[in-house]
């Protein structure tokens, strides 16, 4: 137990432990966002989605004109 403890002091103590250390926090921070951001507004992403999917799906499907007499 004491070698365990001595090794978390030892690398509490150098500079790259502690930059590591701010890293994955700051990278746990921006995940945890992410995912609360998702979570909140998810009903409204997919819906914005599907109007998209659909209108692009309208807007590049090729109807058959009667008037001009082409069709696809």
């Amino acid at each position: 137990m004491k070698a365990l403890l001595s090794k978390v002091r030892a690398f509490a103590r150098e500079e790259d432990g502690v930059a590591l250390t701010e890293y994955l926090i700051l990278l746990g921070l921006l995940v945890g966002g992410v995912i609360v951001a998702v979570t909140t507004a998810g009903d409204s992403l997919a819906a914005a989605w599907n109007s998209w999917g659909n209108f692009f799906s309208q807007s590049l499907t090729c109807a058959p004109s009667t008037s001009n007499g082409v069709t696809c």
